[in-house]
């Protein structure tokens, strides 16, 4: 005999479905009176479970090396020389404590060092000073290292994985990239990686990084990728992959693979306060270091191609005192001297927004583009200057290897009038050219900004400014156009920049 309410659970079921059954059968569906409607499932990703890295690390760890670098170092003086500036005891009295003290020394003969037999001249010897990590690119013995690792080197050996070590040759550099490419010479054909497809990376996806650090050797750690496109500072091409995965000093060089043994990307740097890892790494995008590698193999360096401008960030407030929508393109704060910018007519004020017909999202992609060129080809440079569009073709030059430096005497201060509304204290300039900044109030907008003493103010809202008064003109002008900030050109130690200062409210 079943329990009571064992039958009425039954009979409430068996209800239930013929509910159903009878309100499909009239076209109404089977929801009833009083059911919860249906919700969508969750999200759910089916993946295959995976058992670790260790298949992975079996493959790729052949074709990981260690790299040592050695320089040749001067020899410190041994003697009384290192002490008296080169000169010796030549100018002490001879009966003074350090100089029979010297003369009595083995190995000296009149207070100065004599140098041993077998060792002429005292000749250099290689030291270690640095050591990273590396990857074999090709089976002829190819292989991709950071340019830190090795420069100032003057012995290179690379450590492979199961202990041999072989001498390694310089074939070129690009300190711009932090790259460097080697090459062994040995009769057999050396495991190799290849590079990844980075375009297809995303933030969250797996990586393996394998290296030296603290000169261990063959050592794995793996995370997953944190962030794409980094801008850490290091240079005008920054667009690192930031990860996770545990990188220390002597990684620098050492690849980082994705799950199908290829390599994403060459790890360069970490953030750290302490100088150990602290989870923030960065890695040259396989991408960028592919194309960098095959010019240093074919030419043993890299030319890019140079436009010649100051350039920077589009922000609100520049562009609304600009009256532009948008903050896409980069802002030329000034063309550099006898640069092929200069000599094409771009000015300062221009907002680069296409180059052969291609959107320029901001300065750093300007920068990457201008340097994916080659010099001597002529670019289409669309800019937008007085908010209309004008097309210039420059012919590109040649970056050049160092950067000019330049600077300006620091200006006397004078009594000017002050720009309340900015916090600005402002009086003419010397040299003719605009107005020079004499005092900044702290806390104001203009001190917010980065404005300093010193500063010159060369154009506001690209009218050109001898004194204060034109200054006020052309913002009450921006005021009177319904602007909310005015644009100031300054101009610092040569270097020229834009800042938006906000309209005073009334």
């Amino acid at each position: 005999m079943k329990a009571p309410f064992q039958t009425s659970a039954r009979k409430r079921f068996v209800a239930g479905a013929a509910s159903v059954a009878i309100a499909s059968a009239i076209g109404f569906g089977a929801v009833t009176s009083g059911t919860a409607p249906v919700m969508a499932e969750a999200v759910r990703v089916e993946s295959q479970q995976s058992t670790g890295f260790g298949d992975v690390v079996e493959k790729v760890s052949p074709a990981v090396v260690s790299v040592r670098v050695k320089a040749k170092m001067q020899p410190a003086a041994a003697g009384p020389d290192s002490f008296f500036g080169g000169q010796g005891l030549d100018n002490l009295p001879d009966d003074h404590p350090l100089k029979r003290f010297f003369r009595d020394l083995p190995g000296f003969e009149d207070g100065q060092p004599q140098m041993r037999p077998g060792r002429p001249g005292g000749s250099q010897r290689a030291r270690p000073v640095s050591q990273g990590s590396g990857f074999f690119i090709s089976e002829d013995g190819y292989l991709v290292t950071n340019n830190h690792v090795v420069e100032g080197g003057s012995e290179l050996t690379v450590v492979m994985d199961d202990g041999t070590e072989i001498d390694a040759k310089l074939v070129g550099t690009d300190p711009r990239t932090d790259l460097a490419l080697l090459k062994v010479d040995e009769e057999r054909k050396f495991v190799y990686v290849d590079f990844a497809d980075d375009s297809k990376v995303r933030v969250g996806d797996w990586v393996v990084a394998v290296g030296n650090p603290f000169g261990l050797g063959g050592t794995v750690t793996a995370g997953i990728v944190s962030a794409r496109g980094r801008d850490i500072g290091a240079g005008p091409y920054d667009d690192f992959i930031q990860i996770d995965a545990a990188v220390n000093r002597g990684n620098s060089g050492g690849p980082a693979f994705n799950l199908n043994g290829e390599v994403v990307g060459i790890n360069t740097a970490i953030f750290s306060p302490s100088g150990g890892n602290v989870g923030i790494a960065f890695a040259i995008p396989a991408s960028v270091a592919k194309d960098v590698i095959a010019e240093l193999k074919e030419d043993g360096s890299v030319e890019r191609a140079w436009l010649g401008v100051q350039i920077q960030p589009v922000t609100d407030d520049i562009a609304e005192s600009l009256g532009i929508e948008g903050t896409d393109g980069a802002l030329v704060s000034g063309p550099q001297d006898d640069s092929p910018a200069r000599k094409a007519g771009i000015e300062a004020g221009d907002i680069i927004v296409e180059v052969d017909g291609k959107a320029v999202e901001s300065p750093r992609e300007l920068a990457r583009m201008i340097g994916r060129m080659s010099p001597g080809v002529t670019a289409e440079v669309k800019v937008l200057r007085d908010g209309k569009e004008k097309t210039i073709e420059v012919k590109l030059g040649e970056m050049p290897g160092l950067e000019k430096q330049a600077s300006v005497d620091e200006p006397a201060e004078e009594e000017g009038s002050i720009l309340e509304d900015f916090g600005l204290t402002v009086a003419p300039a010397e040299e003719g050219e605009g107005v020079v900044v004499t005092d900044v109030l702290a806390n104001s907008d203009a001190a917010d900004r980065g404005i300093q003493t010193g500063d010159v103010i060369v154009s506001v809202n690209s009218q050109p400014v001898k004194s204060a008064s034109a200054i006020e003109k052309a913002v009450n002008d921006a005021s009177d156009a319904g602007r909310k900030a005015v644009l100031f050109q300054l101009k610092r130690d040569e270097t020229s920049r834009f800042v938006a200062l906000p309209v005073a409210r009334s």
